[in-house]
């Protein structure tokens, strides 16, 4: 098959606005497509090789495209580069220069589909020294037979920037129409590539087996799940009346959403991008192995960075320190992650993405084997209203980002690749930052692990309530610490250590160690959020809510010069919480 073809076919669907016209002229692309080139048409189509989760990118920077555009052009390289600043694209700088180049027709030979995919390919497998001479070398070939309309469009390819406007669903659109009998087979083919993440394999399968073939794709280890997602409610009423007045609500840890494919010992993991980021996350893996107990499954688990001696959940942007090629070891070792699974799509050669959510997790529950770094996301059943609210106040001051809360009906199957009703997001419609620090009194501690075995791991601070001289807890601080303050900690606090809860102190937490109310150190706090468990200021903003300290982070400040009375009180805690409340409905 001529590329020309193809370079044709591009310059009509580049020059329409209209997605009809659009998928009529990608129609008669696939229509001329000899079979074995349909998935190769339908990937180049998209402006790459294969599919997203393979990982294979022809990666050609824009200044190695304009040296090869020089050397097939014989112009020099600041004229390729003084007209790209007019043109603003290396792919029409080429055309026209190789309009310019007469004496091309004297060595052309016409381009085949076959040989640009396979030399784009070439190009992409490159490795090693000389491999950035290699490529060049590869596309400079094929622009030296290129016609200057085909060059525009190898030169978009190799650059990323083919940019047609054609989505996945116009693909799909146009399949249908092409080898489906009609516009209708659409939703077979949807099915087939969102259980598949596969255009070019659906095409394949179409033409070359028709509907029959679609409908016997199967959900496949390797081969990643297109990601279901959630709609966007803000109250806890609405969203039960959307769920038909039940559903299972999940913590929405702060982490980045895998998708993990585990087949015997090898383990593959994919981004919700689908890209496969395995080889970030070689802890994650052994997580995985050590307790999923099948053979053969998927399941769907947040990542989240993990304080290894606390056990604290850390904020995604320490996890985003994960996403590096090098200095792996030493990041894991830095930014531990911890799994928690939320759904399962396959096990052992079943495919559960059409049971409803109840089904599958209770599916989750078997073959998930709990420990400190692997566990299922914590979650309530409800049809209560306030429960639900309380349950996401929890989810807030544990460090998440609010709840998902899932349909339980028969027909809560899992919609890969769709937004639907059958998972809904409560989250804040706000963001707000703790800009002050606060002096806070030691009242309790919490063993530590990991590094931190055999100091605290954690203290629990309160604020100073002047109505009735007590002190009312407002988080747990784990983080700002060093080495020297792990050893310094324990033994200030010796003298202060009592058997019991002191009396003046108010807790509905259960610390591992108490002290009296004596010592007073510096904090900060990414902001101050209502709480279930904390008894700041309880019931004074909502009824069974106090506030906390969300995030909170020792300054390395200690207060010894403030007695425990003249500590942050609950009422200024009271007025910063509401100061934040001011300034978000005045942005």
């Amino acid at each position: 098959m001529r590329y020309q073809l193809v370079a044709d076919a591009y310059e009509k669907i580049e020059g329409t606005t209209k997605r009809l016209e659009m998928t009529d002229l990608l129609v008669d692309l696939l229509k001329k497509t000899p079979k074995e080139l349909i998935d190769k048409i339908v990937y180049l189509t998209q402006g790459k090789l294969y599919p997203d989760f393979m990982g294979v990118e022809i990666g050609v920077a824009e200044k190695l495209a304009v040296r090869a555009v020089a050397k097939a052009t014989g112009r020099g390289e600041k004229e390729i580069l003084d007209d790209l600043k007019k043109t603003g694209d290396l792919g029409e700088t080429a055309q026209k220069f190789l309009e310019k180049r007469l004496q091309a027709l004297l060595f052309y030979k016409p381009l085949t589909v076959e040989v640009v995919y396979q030399t784009l390919d070439k190009m992409a497998k490159a490795s090693g020294p000389g491999s950035m001479d290699q490529k060049i070398n590869l596309l400079t070939g094929l622009l030296t037979n290129a016609t200057p309309k085909e060059a525009k469009y190898i030169i978009r390819t190799v650059t990323g920037k083919l940019r047609l406007g054609i989505a996945d669903m116009t693909v799909l659109d146009a399949l249908a129409i092409a080898y489906g009998g009609g516009k209708e087979a659409r939703a077979e083919l949807e099915r087939a590539y969102n259980i598949s993440s596969d255009l070019g394999k659906v095409a394949r399968v179409l033409v070359e087996s028709g509907l029959e073939g679609i409908r016997k794709f199967k959900v496949s280890l390797g081969e990643p799940i297109r990601p279901m997602l959630a709609e966007r409610l803000s109250s806890p009423e609405e969203i039960l009346e959307k769920l038909g007045g039940k559903c299972i609500a999940e913590y929405k840890y702060d982490g980045e959403r895998i998708q993990a494919h585990k087949d015997g010992s090898r383990v593959i993991l994919f981004s919700r991008r689908l890209e496969n980021i395995t080889g970030q996350y070689p802890d994650a893996v052994e997580l995985i192995r050590n307790h999923l107990k099948p053979e053969k499954a998927i399941i769907e688990a947040e990542c989240v960075a993990v304080d290894p001696d606390t056990g604290e959940m850390r904020p995604f942007q320490e996890l985003m320190h994960r996403r590096r090629k090098y200095g792996i070891k030493e990041a894991i070792e830095e930014y531990p992650v911890s799994l928690f699974a939320f759904d399962v799509l396959y096990v052992d050669g079943k495919d559960l993405t059409l049971e409803p959510y109840p089904i599958r997790h209770e599916f989750l529950e078997k073959i998930v084997e709990e420990g400190d770094r692997f566990k299922i996301a914590h979650y309530l059943i409800t049809d209560n209203p306030e429960e639900l609210e309380r349950f996401f106040q929890e989810a807030i001051e544990n460090g998440c980002e609010g709840l998902v809360c899932k349909a339980v009906s028969e027909d809560s199957i899992y919609q890969a690749g769709a937004r639907g009703w059958l998972w809904i997001k409560y989250k804040r419609d706000y963001k707000s930052e703790m800009t002050d620090t606060v002096d806070l009194v030691v009242v309790g501690a919490f063993h530590g692990r990991g590094k931190r075995a055999g100091t605290y791991g954690a203290l629990l601070l309160a604020a100073y309530n002047k109505e009735n001289d007590t002190f009312e807890t407002v988080c747990k601080c784990g983080s700002g610490f060093t080495d020297e303050d792990l050893k310094k900690i324990p033994e200030m606090m010796k003298p202060h250590e009592i058997a019991h809860r002191h009396p003046r102190v108010n807790s509905a937490l259960e610390a591992d160690v108490w002290f009296e109310p004596k010592v007073v150190i510096e904090v900060i706090g990414a902001e101050i959020t209502l709480s279930p468990t904390h008894t700041c200021a309880m019931d004074r903003i909502r009824k069974g809510s106090g506030l906390a300290i969300r995030f909170p982070r020792f300054t390395g400040n200690y207060r010894l010069d403030k007695a425990p009375e003249d500590a942050t009180t609950v009422d200024e805690i009271l007025e910063m919480y509401k100061g934040q409340l001011k300034s978000i409905e005045a942005s």
